[in-house]
């Protein structure tokens, strides 16, 4: 897999997920992908002070991702 179809397939993978923390007043952006298996995304909106938002990233984000990209070992959020 190339590194546009890897960004490609975390894109979708962003797309499939992002109507749920769109519902609870978030969002979510990609900001790289290193060494094709490390995801750096931010988490926007209402997901940045929330509770939950480590456990969505792991449970949610991350899960996704590697449905869609499984050569992705980790995806870890970066606070701005």
């Amino acid at each position: 897999m190339t590194t546009e179809e890897l960004r490609l397939n975390v894109e979708k993978a962003l797309d499939e997920i992002r109507p749920f923390l769109q519902s609870d007043g978030g969002d979510i952006s990609l900001l790289s992908i290193e060494d094709n298996k490390l995801v750096k995304v931010q988490l926007l909106g209402a997901c940045v002070g929330c509770s939950v938002n480590q456990m969505t990233l792991k449970s949610g984000v991350e899960m996704t991702i590697k449905k869609y990209a499984p050569q992705i070992e980790q995806v870890i959020n970066i606070e701005v």
